[in-house]
């Protein structure tokens, strides 16, 4: 029996081979920022942080770190943010996680706050209306007081100025409400008080410079400050603490860290 050519011998595999390993994968390039509100948020991918970039919840100007390192840089500095325009992302499905997000770039850059002068003005230009409105009722009482003071001793004397009083008593209520109502409805639907109008400056939430509303704005910026300084021995340095903390860098005093607000010009 002839044997074939080596040229035309079949050609085995060697059983001694191995596959190639596959080709590996690259995993995206991780980043990690630092959100309006100071927390960290990520690592997420170059295209996740673009959308939070296009939805405004970062810029080029926010700090970032890459995964593996622990430089913070600006967005902007690294290559995968360079292009000049950003696609805007789809609305967050229902399931999206809103503390997963940082919070949208705070403004404060832009808004200027408000002077502690201003505020102080605005203060005094409330509590002066605030007495105007009552006056004409304490003008009543006054009168009351001085006529029973000059001893008329009837009756029908002492009936009047009772009545007197009472009127008064009841216009200065009536006028202090009013103005009250007025006060509350203006606070609450745009942030300024009559006084904080004529000076141009108005209350906003922190984070957004949004309206604060009627929560934000009166029942935790107005009334528990109030409640907690009426309560003996801790109300006097409760309230001191309260104005003084306006001397921190961010103008805020202690009734507006609670409420999550601060006072800008406008």
């Amino acid at each position: 029996m002839a044997l074939a050519p080596p040229w035309r011998a079949p050609i085995r595999r060697p059983t001694d081979t191995v596959d190639a390993p596959p080709a590996p994968r690259f995993l995206p390039l991780m980043f990690t920022i630092i959100g309006g509100d100071g927390k960290e948020y990520g690592p997420v991918p170059a295209n996740q942080l673009r959308d939070w970039i296009a939805a405004g919840r970062a810029n080029l100007d926010t700090q970032a770190k890459a995964a593996g390192s622990e430089e913070w840089r600006r967005v902007g500095d690294y290559v995968e943010f360079g292009a000049p325009a950003l696609v805007a992302p789809p609305k967050p499905g229902k399931d999206a996680d809103p503390a997963a997000l940082p919070p949208p770039e705070s403004a404060a850059e832009t808004a200027p706050l408000a002077g502690r002068g201003e505020r102080l003005l605005a203060q005094i230009l409330d509590n002066v209306i605030g007495l105007a409105c009552a006056l004409p009722g304490l003008i009543m009482m006054a009168l009351a007081a001085a006529r029973a003071g000059l001893g008329f001793g009837t009756t029908l004397d002492k009936l009047t100025t009772a009545a007197g009083f009472g009127a008064g008593l009841m216009v200065a209520l009536a006028a202090v409400l009013a103005l009250a109502a007025v006060q509350l409805w203006m606070v609450v639907t745009s942030g300024q008080t009559i006084g904080k109008r004529v000076l141009g400056v108005r209350i906003v939430t922190f984070q957004d410079e949004t309206n604060p509303g009627f929560v934000k704005v009166f029942l935790l910026r107005a009334m528990l400050p109030a409640v907690v300084g009426a309560i003996p021995l801790i109300g006097v340095p409760f309230t001191l603490a309260d104005y003084g903390f306006i001397f921190r860098a961010d103008r805020r005093c202690l009734h507006d860290l609670i409420a999550g607000t601060k006072v800008i010009k406008v």
